[in-house]
């Protein structure tokens, strides 16, 4: 039947396939795979434990030597995704005030401009990219969440950067980094990790996604996603293409919002009483931007990749 073939076809599909089935599994049968034991923890929970072996096998890719490049990149790409995402909302909120423009608030434009969604960047960089590509998540993980975008509001007095959480998210990349450069016999090992997991993650992050969410969001929301992964995955392609990186394509792949971004305007607001007047809307908002970049952020990268071929091929014609 050509299944995989077919899949591979389709930019991004390793990805974009097995979360749009989980989304479509959650949104019209949400407890079809909640039986417990092995199916649910494989199709319902388990994406952040087969995140974590996908970046445990990635970090056993980075040799002692190239560390240094993912660190680089992550910085690049944390400064470029954040940055971007509290300039335009205090922008929005200057000239248009807590409302916004367009239906979208400025707390709805931070919430998801500056959050990016880890596993899918991790997912895109391994599949258009390198070990140090993907060595990057562990450093724009401090995007994350709504510490960010408390400093956007001015509201650095009351968060405090989650160290757990970036140990956390670091220790797997650094478990496999260290294994891998003390035995190259175990980082060839691992090495089929870096592509076979990726859809086995990719349906229980879909799982946790409901479709319906785009439609209590109206236009405003998918508009939001879709300005998201324009903004600032260009954003991220052009800053790797400027510093001249192998992979420039893989920059745009910080142009997906956090799944956990939807609780950031609850958090903010929890902080700041006058947001909590939009912070209802901005969560519909949030929630549509997460799916829609979910789905266009892989085509946005696949896109980039041929370009970047193509125009490679052309240089060395």
């Amino acid at each position: 039947m050509d299944i995989l073939l077919k899949v591979k076809k389709i930019p991004g599909g390793m990805m974009v396939v097995p979360l749009l089935l989980g989304a479509l599994t959650n949104t019209f049968f949400p407890q079809f795979f909640e039986l417990g034991g092995f199916t649910e923890a494989l199709f319902k929970s388990g994406s952040t434990a087969l995140l974590g072996a996908f970046l445990f096998c990635n970090g056993a890719q980075i040799n002692v030597k190239q560390a240094g490049t993912s660190v680089y990149k992550g910085i690049i790409l944390l400064i470029t995704k954040v940055g971007i995402g509290a300039v335009l909302g205090i922008l929005v909120n200057h000239f248009f005030g807590v409302a916004g423009v367009l239906g979208i608030s400025p707390l709805a434009i931070i919430s998801s401009l500056t959050n990016k969604n880890g596993g899918l960047y991790a997912a895109l960089a391994g599949e258009y990219g390198d070990s140090t590509d993907v060595g990057a998540t562990s450093i724009i993980a401090l995007s994350d969440g709504p510490f960010f975008t408390m400093i956007a509001f001015g509201a650095t007095g009351l968060a405090e950067i989650p160290i757990s959480a970036l140990l956390a998210a670091v220790m797997p990349i650094l478990i496999g980094f260290i294994l891998g450069n003390l035995d190259e016999n175990i980082r060839t090992f691992l090495a089929p990790g870096t592509s076979l997991l990726i859809p086995f993650f990719a349906f229980p992050l879909g799982a946790g996604l409901n479709l319906s969410q785009l439609v209590s969001a109206g236009i405003s929301g998918i508009v939001l996603g879709v300005l998201c992964v324009i903004i600032t995955g260009f954003a991220g392609y052009f800053v790797f293409k400027i510093l001249k990186f192998k992979y420039p394509q893989v920059g745009a792949g910080v142009g997906a919002t956090a799944g956990n971004a939807v609780g950031t305007p609850v958090a903010v607001a929890a902080i700041d009483p006058s947001l909590k007047v939009v912070a209802s809307q901005a969560i519909a908002q949030v929630a549509a931007a997460i799916i829609v970049t979910a789905i266009i952020c892989p085509f946005l990268v696949s896109f980039l990749d041929k370009y970047e071929k193509k125009r490679n091929n052309i240089a060395k014609g």
